[in-house]
């Protein structure tokens, strides 16, 4: 049996802050209250003066193990967003090789049970050609199939339009979307060559995958979901124009049963990267932000914000997508697309409240509760009794400067490099297991397997 306590924390919860005490039992949150010091604990934290909030659960990650392990590995990958308080993460098909069958599907678990410091999910993989495989997915035991309405690693883009009527029409669970429309990207792609040839400006990334792109691929996988009555979430919205396409849901009104918010057939989810840079920074940083779909002109950075904030957009993440110094520092045409942002992107959240455009409890919403929420994960996402305890403290009087020297994630970099933001995490729990506590790590316990009540 393994207890530790928790004390005098300030606890952001379901819309509320309120000052409490955390008793933690062999993984699970036994009893919270307003002074629970009479309990005898293996552990405990004193959190005077820190907040404490549900683990980050990010639903787009890429760790690219196996086969693209130079430039990260579940591993380092997990380690890094432990230190900045994503406790759970869900992982993309993209790797090499592709997750189109079940049983490179359970390879990638299999190698998260052994090394991963946070708990762990994987998209199952859809091609135009492996339907089959996807309908063997199981549900409880997979966040969903991932579908690239836009070219991506490998063979996984899916454009026939019969398999993608076929997989909305009978997918057995959640289908995620990159959504942007690949003969609009190569049309606009071919222009610019033609235009610039290989002095390009950065700037054009914007340009070549613009708004037009993205609207166009969103509208139909929204319109193909409507058909079918699909479970379906879009991932990182990068215009406000697409913002339109979302009802505004229960997800963020704390006073909605949780039953309720998980009827929600049509969801979405941006990314911090679209809240934080726009399409000004790439003057600055060039390829380092190259990703897709692009970053882009700041007003569709307020829109993006203002989706977030009366919920047409539910849930916010990373798609972490870390490469090699030299792979990004290659020209534009051939620099890969993806920034790797895992271990920050709960301090970039912080800092918009520290900046009075988002309170802390929507970010909790947005980043724990709703995800919780949208991917019906089981006893995750909150801070209640009877949850696995999935946890992070943070001090809004401290500071985190990025830098080479602290960062984590395997490529060794970050468009964050010289910034300082006006939080830290302090201490990360991991289904019940201190994994991370003031720099140190203690990895002799590893995350697991999230599992989904549908």
């Amino acid at each position: 049996m393994t207890t530790l306590l928790i004390t005098n924390a300030r606890l952001v919860n379901e819309g509320k802050i309120t000052t409490q005490d955390v008793f933690i039992k062999d993984g699970f949150i036994e009893q919270i209250g307003a002074n629970l010091s009479h309990l005898s604990a293996s552990q405990l934290i004193d959190a005077q003066g820190k907040y404490l909030l549900p683990g980050v659960i990010d639903d787009q990650v890429h760790f690219r193990e196996p086969g693209l392990t130079h430039k990260a590995s579940i591993y380092t990958e997990a380690k890094a967003a432990v230190a900045g308080g994503t406790t759970s993460f869900m992982e993309m098909p993209n790797t090499v090789p592709n997750a189109l069958t079940q049983g490179l599907l359970e390879d990638k678990y299999q190698i998260a049970s052994n090394t991963s410091l946070a708990n762990y999910s994987f998209f199952m993989g859809a091609s135009n050609d492996n339907y089959d495989e996807v309908m063997k997915t199981i549900c409880p035991d997979v966040c969903g199939i991932k579908i690239f309405m836009g070219s991506s690693t490998g063979n996984m883009l899916v454009d026939a339009p019969e398999v993608l009527e076929k997989l909305f029409a009978n997918a057995p669970c959640l289908i995620a979307t990159h959504c942007e429309d690949e003969p609009t990207v190569k049309q606009r792609t071919a222009m610019f060559r033609e235009q610039y040839g290989n002095d390009v400006p950065y700037d054009i990334h914007a340009l070549v995958r613009n708004e037009e792109a993205c609207y166009k691929s969103s509208s139909m996988a929204v319109e193909l979901a409507k058909k079918h009555g699909t479970r379906l979430h879009i991932l990182h919205i990068s215009t406000g124009d697409e913002t339109i396409l979302f009802e505004v849901g229960a997800y963020g009104d704390s006073t909605v049963a949780m039953s309720e918010k998980r009827k929600k057939r049509i969801t979405s989810e941006a990314c911090v990267h679209h809240l934080w840079f726009d399409s000004e920074d790439y003057r600055r940083l060039g390829t380092q932000i190259k990703c897709n779909p692009a970053i882009k002109a700041a007003h569709h950075k307020a829109q993006i914000l203002q989706a977030v904030l009366d919920n047409r957009i539910d849930v916010i993440a990373t798609d972490h997508a870390p490469h090699t110094w030299d792979e990004k520092s290659k020209g534009y045409w051939e620099a890969p697309s993806g920034l790797p942002l895992v271990q920050h992107s709960l301090n970039m959240m912080l800092e918009f409240v520290q900046q009075g455009k988002i309170s802390i409890e929507r970010v909790v919403e947005k980043m724990s509760h709703a995800v919780a929420d949208v991917f019906a994960i089981d006893r995750r996402g909150y801070i209640r009794e009877g949850y696995w305890a999935d946890l992070v403290l943070v001090d809004l009087n401290d500071t985190t400067t990025v830098s080479k020297e602290n960062i984590l994630f395997k490529c060794g970099w970050s468009p964050l490099e010289g910034t300082t933001l006006h939080s830290r995490v302090t201490h990360t729990l991991v289904s019940g297991h201190l994994v991370y506590a003031n720099g140190v790590f203690d990895e002799s316990a590893k995350g697991k397997r999230l599992r989904f009540e549908r």
